[in-house]
């Protein structure tokens, strides 16, 4: 079957947030589809869409992202205008992705990713090391808090949101001494100085699907994925399969403190996870590895032998 190439006259419509980071990430997308299929930029159109994620009186109030909406917060705008044919693909950061897709939507593309770990950012100090006893460390990130206060119980955590000029002026402001980002964001904004240094993973374990950008469509839409197939990475999806098979084991909706990190070597594919109490005051993880095609199965298998370990009273703290 002929592929149906998008055209100036008729171009691909990419959704995405409009923040510097989401329009980075749509950018690169379009720019890997141009180089695959020689196509001028006039054949592709960026769709910026608000989310519920974005509202600026919640990021300014520092208002919890559980008690805004959790997973979907990113998502569920950009999905419904591909659902009525508005967009044709959208281009995700995939630590933000539901580990389920609406009925009719399928995310089967993901770019080659970037670095993993979380940067440790402050106008003061060149760790979290370096911060002294009572400093307040700023983050919206349930993993985040959890592992900062299970690793590092005499630092305070506060709330903690924006993108990266909205979290230095709070630093700037003194609402805290330090806060954290995502190296890939910073790296692919060309911000990479921003970071005092780069947080390796055996002092806080990423989030799941760190640093990967993700492109949904609709599951009928062939010409689509026969393009996103010319730009899909093998190894990133194989890596996100075993750590998003982990967090849907465990927990996908954003009210459990989870962080996992799947790593290549040849053929074998290891896999690193945690669970954490919010409060920090208990974490399970295990380190085991396979061979890559077993990757997904071994996930799963991981997270339920901590959910075993866990028992029943771990969760306690979440409702219903």
């Amino acid at each position: 079957m002929t592929t149906q190439l998008p055209s100036p006259a008729s171009p691909l419509k990419i959704g995405t947030r409009g923040s510097p980071l989401a329009l980075a990430q749509a950018h690169e997308t379009r720019d890997r589809l141009m180089r695959a299929f020689s196509l001028p930029e006039e054949a592709f159109e960026i769709v910026v869409i608000k989310t519920t994620g974005d509202n600026r009186a919640m990021i300014d109030a520092d208002r919890p992202l559980k008690e805004i909406g959790n997973k979907g917060l990113f998502t569920k705008e950009i999905e419904d205008a591909m659902v009525a044919g508005r967009i044709d693909i959208a281009v995700h950061s995939m630590k933000d992705m539901p580990t389920e897709q609406p009925p009719g939507l399928i995310l089967d593309c993901y770019l080659p990713r970037e670095d993993t770990r979380d940067a440790f950012v402050s106008l003061s100090a060149d760790s979290l090391q370096d911060l002294p006893e009572g400093a307040l460390v700023g983050s919206s990130s349930l993993r985040r808090r959890a592992q900062l206060l299970n690793r590092f119980p005499h630092l305070r955590v506060v709330e903690f949101r924006g993108n990266v000029q909205t979290r230095m002026k709070k630093l700037e402001d003194g609402v805290a001494q330090a806060t954290f980002l995502a190296m890939a964001g910073l790296n692919r904004l060309g911000m990479a100085d921003v970071a005092r240094a780069a947080i390796p993973p055996e002092d806080m374990l990423p989030a799941v699907a760190q640093g990967a950008i993700g492109i949904e469509r609709r599951k009928d839409d062939l010409d689509s994925a026969a393009m996103l197939e010319a730009i899909h990475d093998g190894p990133t999806g194989q890596r996100l399969a075993a750590e998003r098979t982990f967090l849907a084991t465990l927990d996908g909706s954003c009210e459990t403190p989870i962080a996992a990190l799947a790593e290549l070597d040849g053929n074998t594919l290891r896999l690193r996870g945690e669970v954490l109490r919010p409060d920090g005051s208990e974490r399970i993880a295990a380190d085991r590895s396979c061979s890559i095609a077993e990757g997904a199965a071994m996930a799963e298998a991981m997270a339920r032998d901590l959910l075993d370990e866990a028992g029943p009273g771990f969760f306690e703290w979440r409702q219903g």
